[in-house]
């Protein structure tokens, strides 16, 4: 018996000891895996959207950067735009979709966040506003001019071969017929139906009210808070410490904004050299004619 009682005065500090040590080595494994985020927990991420959207893959690199970040506890969405190109638009919307199953997104508005902006903006989870920004804009445009009676009066002639009687739609050189017409708006009704879709999943609205308030028109961000089509009424620093106190982040976060592309020497040259008027020009060919845009601050 006393052989046993000494055995077990060794043996039960000793298992006590493995035990203790075993979960040091998990917590310390923990940590060592997980020390980026415990270290940086303080930050939020700002992602910048500007001017006319019509690229999105640089966006969407930033977007993806931002969620693999494990050290960025949430992102900020500064958008300062009147909208751009219908697919341009959705994709960067549908990434903010994804980033934000992962991390709290907030927006805040700029002077402008119409059209393709506040597509963008209803995937986030808070939406801020200034009282005075430029909103809503809900809807598509699409655009052609026509040609004909210049082409006539300077003496050039068209001649087209096609394979369908509406492979030419929209083509300058001849007047639209009622049936490119009802062709061209069922695509806008089309596009017009995604819209009102994502702003109503997007505010938690009745496709009802989200049409009342699609006809294109634009809101001051008061208006647009009554409306329920933002959530406050603030600035970027609003945001910032909103999306902090989501977080529990006490004092000031740590801010990072998301990386710039390089731009090629040759490129910068180039883009100086054609200036805003050429630039117009080359960059009417690589997108879509259909927009999510307020044409009056793009423009059109």
């Amino acid at each position: 018996m006393k052989r046993k009682s000494k055995i077990l005065v060794v043996a039960i500090p000793l298992f006590f000891l493995i035990i203790v040590a075993f979960l040091g080595y998990l917590v310390a494994k923990f940590e060592t895996k997980h020390s980026s985020f415990i270290r940086h927990s303080r930050k939020i991420g700002i992602i910048k959207i500007e001017g006319v959207i019509r690229r999105s893959d640089v966006l969407i690199n930033q977007i993806k950067e931002f969620k693999k970040d494990r050290s960025i506890g949430g992102v900020i969405l500064r958008i300062n735009s009147p909208g751009g190109g219908v697919a341009a638009s959705q994709e960067i919307y549908e990434e903010i979709g994804k980033l934000a199953k992962r991390k709290p997104v907030f927006t805040s508005m700029g002077s402008v966040c119409a059209s393709g902006g506040y597509y963008i903006a209803v995937a986030t989870k808070t939406i801020f506003a200034n009282p005075g920004t430029v909103t809503g804009s809900i809807g598509v445009i699409v655009g052609f001019s026509n040609l004909k009676e210049l082409f006539k009066k300077i003496g050039i002639k068209s001649v087209i071969i096609k394979s369908g009687k509406f492979k030419d739609i929209g083509y300058p050189t001849r007047e639209m017929t009622p049936e490119d017409l009802r062709v061209l708006q069922s695509v806008v009704d089309s596009i017009y139906g995604q819209f009102v879709k994502a702003v109503s999943e997007g505010r938690h609205l009745p496709v009802k009210k989200v049409k009342s308030l699609a006809d294109g028109r634009v809101f001051s961000g008061l208006q647009a808070k009554t409306l329920g089509l933002v959530d406050q009424i603030g600035n970027l620093e609003d945001a910032v410490a909103s999306l902090s106190k989501s977080l529990g982040i006490r004092g000031e976060p740590e801010i990072v904004y998301a990386k710039s592309p390089r731009q090629r020497f040759w490129k910068k040259i180039f883009g100086s050299f054609l200036g805003k008027w050429g630039r117009p020009f080359f960059s009417s060919f690589d997108s879509s004619p259909f927009y999510f845009l307020w044409p009056i601050r793009a423009g059109f």
